[in-house]
């Protein structure tokens, strides 16, 4: 009972905390601002299309409702300081914002007829400002209370309905402009990132990752607006990188393993259309930053290497070749071996263990079965991490070593290696 009574004050003190820093900063950035002789407006010409919609104040004002809430939906300590962490860096860097950079909202509310409207909002007028405006602390907060609600098993349709609604009300209810939700946006993403939940976990790593790549796609968002500004609609091609980040983003969320690449290796032609963007900057990224461009013999018969061409391959003959690479199409050469396989991996994304469990054991199986001067090639995109990974545990298990011994022989051999963190605590628990 007193863990549990605990456990409630600790949620209070968060939000009375949070809720604190939260009315000093913002009242204080409204009074600056509005002794302020000019406050400037940062209005898109496309703007003037957005219909003014009055029940929209509804879903608007439920931000404050899910504010009060959310410090008590969490279900473990470092949930709990991850989510006031979050608050507080998102509260006081929109504060910053605010006074350095202020804007005020341009657009006049046409007259509410419904009585109920009317006074939700007057009441609102009275507590909000027309000035504290990017980042809109609505729009970042949503996106981090939805970091809580995901986690929930009851309601979180409803709740991830809740949220839409209320980052279109921003704009539906005339309290923002677009630039306030994209900054908005940025803002709360950047204290996804600096601020991650169970970092060292490999079954959140790529939710890690997806905020980086959400991060970079509202950046991208930010760029379309502002040279659209300056040179037109020219601009609006970077909407296509833009869409094509966010759904990449998207996929690792959903640990879409073949998201560009079949089952069978390949990639077809309308998505390397697709994602053109994303193809050529991972084929630029191999091209100058790959290692182990040869193929490196871990030990007799097991080899590694990054995603090699033809050129590598003179003198190279695998009896299997265990392609990892979810990015890169295969070199012809190998895709054409009866002995190829195709089992990827996201790029610094999570290892699902059944997968790796089922392919540590076919190697193993595979290599059992080797021909006197057989091989099996392991390998990935750059070289770095899947395939030293996988080779990692199919030595373990085939020369019986410990893990230590195992990670020391590897970085001997492949001295590029890399193996952050949570990739450590998941070779140290995992079981064949």
């Amino acid at each position: 009972m007193d863990e549990k009574r605990l456990t409630i004050l600790q949620k209070f003190f968060a939000l009375l905390l949070c809720s604190i820093i939260f009315m000093m900063v913002y009242n204080f950035a409204a009074w600056y601002t509005s002794t302020l002789t000019t406050v400037p407006s940062l209005v898109f010409v496309f703007e003037k299309y957005i219909p003014f919609i009055p029940w929209a104040i509804i879903p608007y004002m439920t931000s404050g409702l899910f504010f009060c809430t959310v410090f008590f939906l969490c279900k473990e300590k470092e949930q709990l300081i991850v989510l006031t962490r979050r608050i507080l860096f998102v509260t006081l860097t929109a504060g910053f914002c605010f006074i350095v950079f202020p804007l005020r909202f341009s657009l006049p509310k046409p007259e509410i007829e419904n009585p109920f409207l009317q006074y939700s909002f007057q009441f609102l007028k009275t507590f909000d400002s027309p000035f504290n405006q990017a980042p809109s602390l609505h729009i970042a907060y949503a996106f981090i209370f939805w970091s809580v609600f995901r986690e929930l098993k009851k309601f979180r349709a409803f709740l991830m309905i809740a949220l839409l609604l209320l980052g279109i009300s921003t704009l539906t209810t005339y309290q923002h402009h677009i630039i306030d939700i994209v900054m908005g946006s940025i803002l709360a993403h950047l204290s996804l990132i600096i601020f991650p939940f169970r970092k060292n976990t490999i079954l959140y790593r790529n939710f890690h990752v997806a905020n980086v790549y959400f991060f970079a796609g509202w950046i991208l968002i930010l760029m379309t607006l502002l040279m659209n500004q300056l040179i037109g609609f020219l601009a609006l091609i970077i909407l296509w990188p833009a869409f094509i980040i966010f759904l990449v983003g998207f996929h690792y969320q959903k640990n879409n393993i073949y998201f560009l690449k079949n089952r069978a290796g390949n990639i077809s032609w309308i998505k390397k259309i697709f994602y053109f963007p994303y193809v050529i900057i991972y084929r630029i990224s191999w091209i100058f930053f790959r290692k182990n461009k040869v193929p490196v013999q871990v030990f007799h018969g097991l080899y590694i290497s990054s995603r090699p061409d033809s050129e590598d391959l003179k003198n190279f003959t695998a009896s299997a070749i265990y392609d990892l690479s979810s990015e890169m199409e295969e070199v012809a050469a190998l895709k054409e071996n009866p002995g190829y396989h195709f089992v990827p991996f996201l790029d610094i994304g999570t290892f699902d263990i059944h997968e790796t469990q089922k392919l540590v054991s076919d190697i193993t199986k595979h290599y059992t079965t080797l021909p006197k001067d057989g091989k099996i090639l392991i390998h990935c995109t750059m070289g770095f991490t899947r395939s030293s990974v996988i080779a990692i545990l199919v030595m373990k298990n085939i020369l019986s070593l410990s893990l230590e011994e195992t990670i020391i022989t590897m970085k001997t051999i492949n001295k590029n290696m890399v193996t952050p963190s949570y990739l450590q605590d998941f070779l140290k628990n995992f079981k064949i």
